[in-house]
This record gives C-alpha cells, sequence and structure tokens, in this order.
C-alpha cells in the first residue's frame, strides 16, 4: 500500500470514572460536552481518515452519537487508554491508530497531524508522540508535567516524572529540556503487541503507560511542537480552559 494511502484513525478513549473529577467527558464547555470539543477538533485533523470515540459508557455514546460523530463501546475492564484504542483497533480497518486525549478540549487538528505524518515517509516507524520545550523551572521541576531525553535521531531514551536529564555540573537550562504531550500514533501491530504486554517495572514505577513500550524494545519517535497542552483533570481545570476561550474571543 502506498504511504500516502494509509488509512489513519483518530481514536479518543473516553470513561466516565475519574476521583477528581466525575462525569468529565460531558462537563460543559460554552453549553457543548467536553468530549465533542475534542471530537470537532479531530475530524478537523487532515490525515484522519476516520474519527472514534471509544467509552464503556452510554451517555457518553448517546451525547457522541447524537452530535454525528461515530461511538465504539468499549470493555469496563481496559487497563488504559491504549488498551481501549487496541479494541477498537481489532475492529476497525486501518494501519494507523491515532491515541487523542478525551480531556484537552483545546487539542489542535494540527499536533493530531503532526503525529500521524511521519508515517508517510518513513515506513520504519512503529510509534510516534509529540514532545515540547519546558517553559520553566517550576514545570522542570513538576511531577505532573513529564519529562522526556530524546536521542539525536529524535527517539525516546526515557520518559519520566522526575527531573530529567539532570544538571549536575552546572545550572538547569530548560531550554534543553522537552516534555511529553499525550497524543500518539502507532501501528496496527505495535498497539496490538503492547496490549498483550503485562505491565513493566518503570511503567508501574512512574504511572507512565509508554515505558512499556520501552522497556520491551519499541522505539518510539517524537515530533517537536509548540503545543502548549491543557489538558482537564479538576473542575478549576474546566474553569481555565473556559477563560482562555472566552480571552481567544475578543482577540
Amino acid at each position: 500500500m502506498s504511504r500516502n494511502k494509509l488509512k489513519i484513525i483518530g481514536v479518543i478513549p473516553a470513561r466516565m470514572e475519574s476521583t477528581r473529577f466525575p462525569d468529565k467527558p460531558l462537563a460543559l464547555i460554552e453549553g457543548r460536552e467536553m468530549i465533542l470539543w475534542v471530537a470537532g477538533a479531530a475530524a478537523k485533523a487532515k490525515h484522519l481518515s476516520k474519527v472514534i470515540v471509544a467509552t464503556d459508557s452510554d451517555r457518553i455514546r448517546e451525547v457522541v452519537e447524537k452530535a454525528g460523530f461515530k461511538c465504539e463501546m468499549t470493555s469496563k475492564f481496559c487497563r488504559t487508554g491504549s488498551d481501549r484504542i487496541c479494541e477498537v483497533a481489532l475492529r476497525t480497518e486501518g494501519e494507523i491508530f491515532v491515541n487523542i486525549q478525551g480531556d484537552e478540549p483545546l487539542i489542535e487538528p494540527a499536533v493530531i497531524d503532526s503525529v500521524a505524518a511521519p508515517f508517510l515517509t518513513a515506513p520504519g516507524l512503529k510509534v510516534v508522540t509529540a514532545i515540547s520545550e519546558v517553559r520553566n523551572a517550576a514545570e522542570y521541576e513538576n511531577p505532573s508535567c513529564v519529562k522526556v531525553v530524546i536521542d539525536r535521531r529524535d527517539y525516546a531514551m526515557y520518559f519520566s516524572r522526575s527531573a530529567i536529564p539532570y544538571f549536575r555540573s552546572q545550572k538547569t537550562d530548560v531550554s534543553k529540556v522537552y516534555k511529553h504531550i499525550g497524543i500518539y500514533a502507532y501501528t496496527r501491530e505495535a498497539l496490538l503487541d503492547f496490549s498483550n504486554l503485562e505491565k513493566s517495572t518503570c511503567e508501574e514505577a512512574e504511572s507512565l503507560e509508554q515505558l512499556r513500550f520501552l522497556e520491551n524494545g519499541h522505539r518510539i519517535f517524537c515530533v517537536r511542537t509548540d503545543y502548549a497542552p491543557k489538558g482537564v483533570d479538576t473542575p478549576a481545570d474546566l474553569e481555565e480552559v473556559i477563560k482562555i476561550i472566552n480571552k481567544r474571543k475578543k482577540v
């Protein structure tokens, strides 16, 4: 198959259970459910052949389908978002699957395209993700900001919640530090392999599922972007997103 004709499927995993923000996918932003903001942005990505919301909730399915988007029901026992996407991949035609976070209502279509595009020109790739520069020292020290160290070919060497790389003999230079943007694209084979692997040691220690790939020998290619994600983990985060949207309206 021509690389330019790859079928690339965008999948948005969404679940209702959240200890910090119950029913989060259906939280309203400007009168529209958050999951629909994400689906709407994904639908504008140029490289996606199809966008699917993957959920175990009938309430989410009803909202998504009423808005005209495609939804697939998945098991309540999926361990991670990637496992949920794998379940969709088992019954959906496609060569590449893009994992789009369901709690980023401000996700930009260009970021989605950025992780899909490398597969069109580099047939050896298995997993692609996005990274951007750490903005300040506070972000560098923040465990919620996942740092990544890359090699000279832009492949990930390690991801961590700790401050890496550690500047032992010089002043910390955050301009040389990258953070992980939580969007992935995988080949069907890499995705199925991931789902069949047991949780790895570092994955459990850091609570970072991408480490399962690295610990099992899969290479992750990193695409650099200027995108600054704004995920919604709490009601306070949602208020910040609403403020950003209102500010953009005034520009």
